[in-house]
């Protein structure tokens, strides 16, 4: 008697693609999604896809990912920047939003692996080096007199409190889903910047306002700028989604 085949789409799953699908197409859809850093915009649409492939796997990561990426071409269109037309292409808007349920899933499974004694030390370096950048923004900003200050203070006090349920609760395990957090996050930032300096880089400097004459390097500034506040903000959240959700389970 054969047996039957697992299947990779069921109905818990697809009501899983739909909800986070749904939550990612209100993101697109308002400025809810999208976090403004001078002409460009930093996103939180990439959170869902990464929630998914971490709690039902590659597949339904890919499937968000894809509906990211699709709302991501219809923001281009009904709320245009000077850049938005790169993101006609699906080469630039979609294919590196497929790729971040995959690099999430499997940064996860990898990590899931490591021993307790390295995994609690790579979540303490990367919740000191999170903690060490917002402190360093708050300075300059106090310093400055700009207006983040009390983001910063805002987001260190969650990092803080994030970082001492995730060891508290999950007893180091946290590792996991930080990383690969992370991992799916940057996968979103450089898939798009790298596609864009494949495909239209001194355009899009231009677009910009930076010095055509070193693409490169104003791409990499953009992506540290905008990057960064991307991987807090995805380490936040989906760490308290994910260790809320598994301790349901």
């Amino acid at each position: 008697m054969k047996k039957k085949a697992k299947k990779p789409i069921t109905t818990k799953r697809l009501a899983i693609i739909g909800m986070l699908g749904g939550i990612s197409a209100i993101l697109g859809l308002t400025p809810i999604g999208f976090i403004p850093i001078g002409p460009t915009n930093a996103t939180i649409m990439h959170i869902p896809v990464i929630i998914g492939a971490i709690i039902e796997g590659p597949v339904v990561g890919v499937l968000v990912g894809l509906i990211f990426g699709i709302f991501s071409i219809i923001r281009a269109i009904t709320a245009p920047t000077v850049v938005s037309p790169l993101f006609y292409n699906p080469l630039v808007s979609v294919l590196p939003r497929l790729l971040i349920g995959i690099t999430a899933y499997y940064s996860y499974i990898t990590f899931k692996k490591m021993g307790k004694k390295s995994s609690i030390i790579t979540l303490v370096i990367i919740w000191v080096s999170t903690i060490f950048y917002l402190g360093n923004n708050l300075i300059s900003g106090l310093n400055t007199g700009k207006s983040m200050t009390l983001l910063n203070i805002f987001l260190i006090l969650i990092t803080i409190s994030v970082g001492y349920y995730s060891f508290k609760k999950f007893n180091g395990d946290a590792v996991e889903i930080v990383i690969s957090s992370a991992i799916g996050t940057l996968t979103n930032t450089i898939g798009v910047l790298g596609m864009i300096y494949l495909l239209y880089g001194e355009k899009y400097v231009e677009l910009t306002g930076g010095d055509t004459a070193f693409v490169g390097k104003a791409i990499l500034s953009i992506g540290i700028a905008n990057g960064i506040p991307e991987v807090i903000v995805a380490m936040i959240i989906v760490t308290a989604v994910v260790s809320g959700v598994k301790k349901k389970v």
